[in-house]
């Protein structure tokens, strides 16, 4: 049949109207999604969070990321699979536990060709960013702008790696200044042009701080000395019915470094810092940043040197040090935060923008001791969350489910309306944010998985299960022992209650409940794999030679110092 050349043309006009109209259509929904900024920070335990209301943070509260939980959710049981750096952000990139996404340790390769979160919003019309802290080897995919920390990254004056497109090349930069103010200025830049776009963005902002070796911004660096943190109650103890707790070399008053860490000289009036196995960090200031913080540093450091402490005073001591770098390292990451808040406020984005405050786990501010992560026990395990969406998320919203970090992605899916895999593992938070489904029918327990040992810290190989109220744990590899607590009579998890036969029915559930998840969660027996015994012996010399202080360690079963 022939078309006249006017019918034709009709066709034609209507064709493209009709596509047109789609096209609007589809313009239209790709607006009603919301914008996210996920912020995290690295190594910030919920203890210092003051939203949290502990103790140690109520002398040094942080007010701008209280506000996103004020405004929005804060999540009260929210915990990571793996508490370690590396193996934590893979789980948020790929919704899927540690062996299954191939990270389980830090050291590992993260294979950036497969199913990332980023990647799937890219699909439905985002324009995605990645600043800060990477820490998964290679270059970041899924993201249409990067610009991330070399490895750990830097305090002062970080190198910074990014995708140079007009060039097609990888660029590399130093840039001066100190990094979490340099990684939110770079945020707010990405913020500010991805505005002027008409598509929805995604920005991960990625924090340093306030990781090891605690370095504040020059302005914060004097912020808490005249503040005595309370020591955690259970700072001295023996570890009585934990092997895996007794064999550990993270102890502040025996594994820290005074220099590196504790920013202690080695003698008044010298500058000169104390066993500082890393260098780097201090070289990398300038000239004029040293002696700001040498000034800042020599009123303090005098004082100690003429106290003339030991023993249990030296100790205690220790951790006030480190609460005061810790908690003053924060602060600039806060001010960050609020900044970030305002300018989403007066450009009129906040509206429609999810507003994501985590880390990428729990920490030790002196629990049993101990100072850095690794273990299943609470303040490593849990993860502060609180998110921020206006018109959804109820302000003043409290969550008590069971989450965790792998819930993450498809929270983040969910809300822009695409499609979530089938493969990942873990669930969308947003029945929980919008009050459409009770706590407790989210989850009865939840798996967690840690593999790097032998390594740094010498944290034994662990796997377990945590339900609302108990704990049950193995650790492997050069031990073989068992640990179980009841987190409502024992919250700080002193006593093993593993041969108490008066838990042994709620051991036996446990088992039960564990063998479940590791095969929902495809657990195979390759996961158990042990390291040889030689290799265990060489990296306990190896750390233990790091250990580096006045060459004592007090020990609080015997009351005094131990020579190390």
């Amino acid at each position: 049949m022939r078309i006249g050349h006017f019918t034709l043309a009709l066709l034609i006009l209507s064709s493209c109207s009709k596509e047109a109209d789609q096209q609007k259509t589809g313009s239209r929904e790709s607006a009603k999604r919301p914008n996210i900024i996920y912020i995290m920070s690295d190594d910030h335990a919920e203890q210092a969070i003051s939203a949290y209301g502990h103790p140690v943070s109520q002398l040094a509260p942080t007010p701008n990321i209280d506000r996103i939980a004020d405004e929005g959710a804060l999540f009260k049981n929210n915990f990571c699979t793996n508490s370690i750096c590396g193996p934590s952000r893979a789980v948020i990139l790929t919704g899927k536990f540690s062996h299954l996404n191939g990270f389980r340790m830090n050291g590992d390769l993260f294979n950036g060709d497969q199913q990332t979160f980023p990647k799937l919003l890219q699909k439905v019309g985002y324009t995605t960013g990645m600043i800060g802290k990477w820490h998964l080897a290679g270059h970041p995919q899924g993201f249409d702008y990067w610009n991330i920390l070399t490895d750990q990254g830097n305090y002062y004056n970080p190198d910074f790696i990014s995708s140079n497109k007009a060039t097609n090349t990888i660029d590399t930069n130093r840039i001066a200044g100190y990094a979490t103010d340099i990684i939110t200025r770079e945020a707010l830049d990405f913020i500010s042009s991805a505005k002027k776009e008409e598509k929805p963005f995604m920005l991960m902002v990625h924090h340093k701080a306030p990781h090891r070796n605690w370095m504040p911004a020059l302005r914060h660096v004097n912020k808490y000395d005249s503040v005595q943190f309370p020591l955690p109650d259970t700072y001295f103890t023996d570890h009585e019915g934990s092997v895996a707790s007794q064999e550990q070399l993270q102890t502040i008053y025996k594994d820290m470094y005074e220099g590196h860490d504790l920013k202690m000289t080695k003698e008044k009036g010298s500058p000169e810092l104390a066993h500082n196995p890393w260098t780097n960090d201090f070289d990398r200031m300038t000239p004029e940043q040293r002696k700001a913080w040498d000034e800042a540093y020599s009123k303090k450091n005098d004082a100690f040197h003429e106290a003339n402490l030991s023993g249990r005073a030296l100790a205690e001591w220790k951790g006030q040090r480190y609460l005061q770098e810790y908690l003053a390292t924060i602060a600039a990451v806060d001010e960050g935060v609020g900044e970030i808040l305002d300018y989403l406020e007066k450009s009129g984005l906040a509206e429609n923008t999810i507003i994501v405050y985590t880390t990428d786990q729990g920490f030790y501010l002196g629990e049993k001791g101990w100072f850095d992560k690794r273990y299943m026990y609470e303040e490593s395990l849990a993860m502060p969350l609180m998110m921020k969406y206006p018109g959804h998320i109820k302000p003043g919203t409290v969550v008590n489910a069971l989450t965790q970090n792998i819930d993450f992605p498809e929270t983040f899916l969910d809300y822009a309306q695409a499609e979530i895999p089938k493969d990942m593992q873990g669930k969308s938070l947003r029945p929980l944010l919008e009050n459409t489904m009770n706590d407790n029918a989210f989850r009865d327990a939840v798996y967690y998985h840690y593999y790097d040992f032998p390594a740094f810290h010498m944290v034994k190989k662990h796997y377990g299960v945590r339900t609302d109220r108990y704990k049950l744990m193995h650790f492997y590899d050069d031990i073989d022992t068992w640990e179980l607590y009841d987190l409502k009579e024992d919250p700080n998890e002193i006593h093993n209650q593993i041969d108490n036969p008066q838990y042994d029915a709620i051991e036996a559930q446990l088992r039960v409940k564990l063998d479940s998840l590791q095969k929902v969660y495809k657990v195979t027996e390759k996961e158990f794999e042990q390291a040889p015994e030689q290799q265990v012996e060489r990296a306990y010399k190896q750390f233990e030679k790091l250990r580096g202080n006045t060459g004592t360690s007090y020990d609080p079963v015997k009351n005094q110092d131990t020579q190390l």
